[in-house]
């Protein structure tokens, strides 16, 4: 079991954790309805111990990339990122990951356990391109810094440095003297930023006074977080089946670039206008949560399913992510959530909510 950086750091502020896919992470640290509030109020700390980094360096690095990826990274600057996703040749997610790029290399952060199949799935299509592909991930770790409140939090941590402005821009800046890259980037629907950090160092930064007045967030209130921002996580709401155009990553994808890994499917579907199902948002009329499997139905039928679903204190009502059949996908249709043997009056909803 893979376990965060921060850990003893979590176990002195009172943290319950869990496991998932390899990882031991905070879920709460004793009130996850006060850890939601900060966010949403504040600033919270989230622990991303389980985001991988890769470096992509070489002569060859820019074209080759461009191949491997679904979105356009000849555009980027230095300093510059963009949400992408790698795909296998019918299309379908290996990995959706953020692009930076720097003035020497690409940086490629995506969630940890893809890791090696994203390694792997590179290096098959490496042939006799002048690239260098590093794992980092042993070497960093990333905490974010999430809220209204956190780019003013966060300035006055890292003694006046700018921040960058444009989503996914990143800049290389100074907290208690150790170089570290800040990256604007949400997890939660609010502005936050990302601290890409020396791993042997995040939990001196973590216990700086500064940064100790602002309190962590477990995974409990970021996954509610997470689903009222409508933001897919892989392993739940995509996975190696799943067609990147069914998913709500329209950004992640460029129809203008040159030819890339999975581009052939990606085109067909655009071409044609639609996929068959798509990843919506659903909001229940009623109290019961639905479960992750639950059917999505109309008239008695089955059309679709759900992914995942939470109680939202933002919207009052239980809200949930599914993939529902391109026919039923407009806002406001109407379709009812089997739950066991109760049925759960809810409507679609365009995503982000």
């Amino acid at each position: 079991m893979k376990i965060s950086p921060l850990a003893d750091f979590h176990k002195e502020n009172r943290a319950r954790f869990v496991e998932s896919e390899g990882w031991s992470l905070p879920a709460h640290f004793g009130d996850p309805g006060a850890e939601y509030d900060a966010v949403r109020s504040a600033a919270g700390w989230l622990d991303l111990a389980d985001r991988g980094i890769l470096s992509i360096a070489g002569p060859d690095s820019v074209e080759w990339l461009q191949g491997m990826l679904s979105n356009d990274v000849e555009v980027l600057d230095p300093g510059e990122g963009i949400p992408a996703a790698v795909l296998n040749i019918q299309g379908k997610i290996v990995a959706d990951v953020r692009v930076f790029r720097t003035k020497d290399a690409f940086l490629v952060d995506l969630h940890e356990p893809l890791l090696a199949t994203v390694l792997e799935h590179l290096n098959r299509y490496l042939i006799a391109d002048e690239v260098e592909i590093a794992d980092l991930s042993a070497e960093l770790a990333v905490i974010s810094l999430q809220g209204p409140a956190a780019e003013t939090a966060l300035s006055a941590l890292l003694e006046g440095h700018s921040l960058p402005a444009g989503e996914l821009g990143h800049e290389e800046v100074e907290c208690a003297g150790e170089r570290l890259r800040a990256v604007r980037a949400t997890h939660t629907g609010e502005p936050g930023f990302d601290l890409v950090a020396a791993r042997a160092r995040v939990a001196a930064m973590a216990g700086l006074p500064q940064a100790r007045r602002i309190p962590w967030v477990g995974s409990e209130a970021r996954e509610t977080l997470r689903i009222e921002a409508g933001i897919p996580r892989y392993g739940v709401d995509m996975d190696a089946d799943t067609l990147l155009l069914e998913t709500s990553l329209d950004d992640a994808v460029s129809f203008t670039k040159g030819c890339y890994l999975g581009q052939e499917t990606v085109e067909r579907i655009h071409s044609r206008g639609h996929v068959n199902r798509k990843l919506v948002g659903l909001v229940a009329e009623e109290d019961t949560v639905p479960a992750p499997g639950d059917p999505v139905l109309v008239d008695e039928s089955p059309v679709g399913r759900i992914t995942s679903a939470v109680a939202s204190p933002r919207f009052g009502c239980p809200i949930a992510l599914g993939y529902v059949h391109r026919d039923h996908i407009a806002p406001g249709s109407a379709v009812l959530i089997g739950h066991g043997d109760e049925k759960i009056v809810a409507s679609v909803r365009a995503l982000p909510f």
